[in-house]
This record gives structure tokens, sequence and C-alpha cells, in this order.
């Protein structure tokens, strides 16, 4: 998409046809308004000079913010199963899914 293109109605149908989105005309009309919106900020983001900038995996270089992985005591049987509202013999009982 160039600078002076613009997203049509025929563009909004388009769109909408592929995300099986049955919209009116005025919405068609508001939402074709809307992406030409968006896609006018991302070419104003374009117009940024980034030569000098690194690229990032992640915005703050955070190799690791999972805590770690210590064992520790569960809880046993009967006091996992307390609250549950259906149970047979040690387990959780859930209804049939298939």
């Amino acid at each position: 998409m160039t600078k002076d293109s613009k997203l049509t109605i025929e563009d909004t149908q388009e769109i909408a046809k592929l995300a099986r989105l049955q919209l009116s005309k005025e919405e068609e009309e508001k939402f074709t308004t809307q992406l030409n919106n968006i896609l006018q900020y991302f070419e104003k983001l374009s117009e940024l000079d980034t030569k000098n900038v690194e690229p990032r995996t992640h915005p703050n270089d955070i190799v690791n913010s999972f805590r770690e992985d210590v064992v520790e005591e569960s809880l046993d049987k009967e006091e996992a199963l307390k609250n549950a509202p259906e149970k047979k013999d040690s387990y959780f009982k859930a209804p049939k899914i298939v």
C-alpha cells in the first residue's frame, strides 16, 4: 500500500467476507474510515528514522521472566478434592466429552 492509496468499501467488504462478518452499509463505511485511519498511523510510523536502532526480540531485552522451578509439597488428595462438585474414588469427576 502506497502513501496515496486508501482502502475502499470493496476492500472492507472483502475483509468482512474473509472474517465471515455480515456488515450493514453504515458499518462498511464506518470500518473503511477506521481502517484507513489505522493505516495512516502506520504510514506515519514508517517515516521514523530507524537506521541506528538495533533490532530487539523483546521490548525490554528480558531474557527469562519466569520464576525458578522449585519443587514444593503439593496438596494431598483429600485436600484437593475437598471442594470438588463431583468426585469418584480419589479423582475429580467430569462430564464425558465426545
